[in-house]
């Protein structure tokens, strides 16, 4: 139950301002379509967080404990840091004007793309090599792309303004310096 919990937590909060909810923020504004945009996020999002923790899982099967938790505490500090920065959307990441795909394809395409090495990404790759259980660490941080990124599509950039992007940014960083602290005091393993 921590896989799913903290995973959940830590990549819904990491996720609020991050390159994938702009992304779902401009395909809301563009196709105003929000099932098939919802459903497109979905797919993407499982399928690139199961490759990333079968990744995860896989790093953990190969290394022995003690080296694994000196690598996964520097990598979460890593990312506590990657957090601090803002994300933008580069003008390439948008949403192509038309397509034969629809919009549910051009969402899974444009959000596989746009998670590749993401902040998300690499959480959850460190995630599974932390917690043994790779489906919970899926589902967990599947989970917390969608609390992120639904309400984005719902409520378009009225969602962003709910609280500064900064502190969210500081939680963040800070969520993911206390699980570094933890994987090297070895609690919650």
């Amino acid at each position: 139950m921590d896989a799913l919990l903290v995973s959940t937590g830590v990549v819904a909060v990491s996720e609020i301002g991050d390159k994938t909810q702009l992304l779902a923020l401009l395909l809301a504004a563009r196709f105003h379509r929000a099932r098939p945009i919802i459903a497109g996020i979905f797919v993407a999002t499982l399928a690139n967080h199961a490759a990333a923790g079968a990744l995860g899982a896989w790093i953990q099967s190969l290394l022995p404990d003690h080296w694994l938790r000196w690598l996964l505490a520097a990598s979460f500090f890593a990312v506590a840091a990657w957090t601090l920065k803002p994300d933008t959307l580069d003008e390439d990441d948008g949403a192509p004007k038309t397509s034969a795909m629809g919009v549910f394809g051009i969402t899974v395409v444009a959000f596989f793309l746009a998670e590749m090495g993401d902040k998300t990404q690499i959480a959850t790759v460190m995630l599974a090599a932390k917690y043994d259980s790779l489906i919970a660490v899926t589902m967990g941080t599947t989970l917390g792309m969608m609390l992120a990124n639904v309400p984005a599509v719902l409520l378009g950039d009225r969602a962003v303004h709910f609280v500064p992007l900064v502190w969210v940014r500081r939680v963040a960083a800070i969520l993911f310096a206390l699980l570094g602290l933890a994987v090297l005091l070895g609690v919650g393993g």
